[in-house]
C-alpha cells in the first residue's frame, strides 16, 4: 500500500465528516495500523500538497492539511461510487468525446488514466465514449494540455460496450468474497502488535484493529473505480457478480465502521 493512496483514503474516507484536515501528528497515526511509516507519510504529504491535492493549514494550533477544493470534489464523487447503493439510470445515449490529446507521452498516460477513472473507454483512436454525462472531463482534459469535442450518439457500431473488458471485470468481481475475508480476518503484524499492546484500554486495541481492517478493505474495493465504468444495468451480462462483490463489501464496511470511527476520533483528540 502506497502513503500516497492511503492518505487518498483517509481523506477521502475518514475526514470528509471531520472538515476535511487534520493534523500532520494525527495522519501519521492513522497509517501506523496499515503499514506505513512516519518518513513515507510526510513524503506523501509533500507531494500531494505540491500537486494542489492537500493545503497547509493549523489545526488546533498544530501544524496539519486540509484538502483543496480540488481534492474534496474528487474525494466525494469516489465516495459516492463507493457506496452507491444502486446503477446510475441511463437515459440510453451514450457520450462522446472526440480527444485531441497532449503532446508529451506522460500527459497522454495520465489523461488515459483519468479517462478511465471517469468511466470512458476507447471507442475508436482518439473518440472516447461513456453512457453518462460527466462534466468534469473538459477540465481534466485541458489541464493536461489537451482539447475535446463532444457528441452524442443513440446507436453506435461496432457495439460501445465492448470497449470495455468485462470479462476480466467479472473474474475480479467473482474472487472478491475471497479477498475481502482476507483482508477482513487476516492480521498483518501491525494489526497483531495493536492487539498485543494489551493495557486499561483494552477495548481500544481492538477499535484499531477494526480500523485496519477496514481500511485494507476500502483500499481494495477502491481500486475496481480504475477498472469499472459503473456500467448501466440493462448494459451488463445477467447475474453479473459487481452485485453480490458490492453487498459484501458494504455490509462489512457498515460492520467494521463504529469502532473504526472510535479510533479515528482518539487519533483526531476527539475521543
Amino acid at each position: 500500500m502506497r502513503a500516497r493512496s492511503a492518505l487518498f483514503d483517509v481523506y477521502g474516507d475518514h475526514l470528509r465528516s471531520r472538515g476535511d484536515q487534520a493534523p500532520v501528528s494525527a495522519l501519521i497515526r492513522l497509517l501506523e495500523p496499515v503499514g506505513i511509516a512516519e518518513p513515507a507519510v510526510r513524503t506523501a504529504i509533500s507531494r500531494m500538497a505540491a500537486q494542489g491535492w492537500l493545503e497547509p493549514t493549523r489545526v488546533d494550533a498544530a501544524p496539519g492539511y486540509r484538502a483543496s477544493p480540488r481534492a474534496i470534489e474528487r474525494l466525494s464523487e469516489a465516495a459516492a461510487r463507493i457506496y452507491r447503493s444502486a446503477p446510475e439510470p441511463w437515459d440510453g445515449r451514450w457520450r462522446l468525446v472526440f480527444l485531441e490529446a497532449p503532446r508529451h507521452r506522460g500527459e497522454r498516460e495520465r489523461l488515459r488514466g483519468e479517462l478511465t477513472y471517469l468511466g470512458y473507454a476507447e471507442h475508436a483512436r482518439g473518440v472516447w465514449v461513456c453512457p453518462f454525462d460527466r462534466p468534469e472531463v473538459d477540465e481534466v482534459v485541458a489541464r493536461a494540455g489537451g482539447s475535446a469535442r463532444h457528441a452524442v450518439a443513440v446507436e453506435l457500431d461496432p457495439d460501445p460496450v465492448r470497449a470495455w473488458d468485462l470479462s476480466s471485470l467479472a473474474k475480479s468481481y467473482a474472487a472478491w468474497p475471497v479477498v475481502a475475508d482476507r483482508l477482513v480476518n487476516d492480521q498483518p503484524g501491525d494489526a497483531v502488535d495493536a492487539v498485543d499492546r494489551v493495557d486499561a484500554a483494552g477495548a481500544a486495541d481492538e477499535d484499531e484493529v477494526a480500523f485496519a481492517a477496514r481500511f485494507r478493505l476500502v483500499h481494495e474495493w477502491r481500486k475496481f473505480l480504475f477498472d469499472d465504468p459503473g456500467l448501466p444495468a440493462q448494459l451488463l451480462p445477467e447475474d453479473w457478480p459487481g452485485v453480490r462483490a458490492a453487498e459484501l463489501f458494504t455490509r462489512e464496511a457498515a460492520r467494521l465502521k463504529p469502532a473504526s470511527d472510535r479510533f479515528v476520533g482518539r487519533c483526531l483528540g476527539a475521543g
